[in-house]
């Protein structure tokens, strides 16, 4: 076959509290068995360009999910919850942790996975990717995509919705730790991924960080200026890499 086929829908998943939560699941055709990735949305929102990275990873032969992180805003539509989420000082990490721990679940219990689940977040979903790779069992493998706010140079940015700096929790990080950052960003600026990288080597961590040259804030969304195709074209190619060697 040329192509691999596949089938994307929304789901249910489990969440905080038990909290019934929409997802959006697209999974390669076939019975497997496939590796799970747990996509964490940035902080515009659980909007289109989110559903093509399901899709875009799905296509490469993992089942990937990604729920709606929002949803607690809702009803509404996904932009309208995203600036009342912003407006909102954003969502709990407590909320995140217990959110994307169902989303494993899902993954584990379809018929047709190996058993082995991933994470990854871009922008907001970097940061979020990095915490839940901290505080949860079970991740064999973590993507931080210019996660900001993983590292906190200012006490008074922490808040009752994010108290803690991720960092300050890596000596409990078991997942090897892929990180791609944009050389150009401001959050995290360069010196910001370079204190990163010395804690993660501090602690003894499985990590590989790639930092590009020519690219800022979101070089993966091709909607948007930023977008940088070289960078972004190399950066996928590394995750696909990264996932195939730890989730198979």
């Amino acid at each position: 076959m040329s192509y691999r086929g596949m089938t994307a829908e929304i789901v249910t998943i489990t969440g905080d509290k038990g909290d019934k939560i929409e997802a959006y699941y697209a999974k390669p055709a076939g019975k497997g068995p496939f590796p799970g990735v747990v996509l964490i949305h940035h902080m515009p929102g659980w909007d289109d360009w989110t559903m093509e990275a399901v899709r875009k990873l799905a296509h490469q032969g993992f089942a990937c999910i990604s729920h709606h992180l929002y949803h607690r805003f809702g009803p509404g539509t996904p932009d309208d919850l995203a600036a009342k989420a912003r407006a909102a000082g954003g969502v709990y990490d407590d909320e995140v942790v217990a959110d994307v721990k169902g989303a494993m679940e899902f993954l584990r219990a379809q018929p047709e996975a190996n058993g082995k689940v991933g994470m990854m977040g871009f922008c907001s979903g970097g940061r979020h990717t990095y915490l839940a790779a901290c505080r949860l069992d079970g991740v064999d493998a973590a993507v931080d995509c210019w996660g900001g706010n993983v590292v906190v140079d200012d006490p008074t940015q922490l808040t009752p919705q994010r108290p803690v700096a991720p960092i300050d929790l890596t000596p409990n990080l078991k997942a090897p730790m892929l990180g791609l950052f944009g050389n150009e960003d401001k959050n995290p600026s360069p010196a910001q991924v370079d204190t990163l990288e010395a804690k993660l080597k501090e602690c003894g961590k499985t990590y590989d960080f790639h930092r590009y040259d020519g690219a800022g804030h979101a070089f993966f969304a091709a909607e948007r200026p930023a977008y940088r195709v070289e960078q972004a074209n190399d950066g996928w190619q590394k995750i696909y890499t990264f996932y195939r060697k730890y989730l198979g």
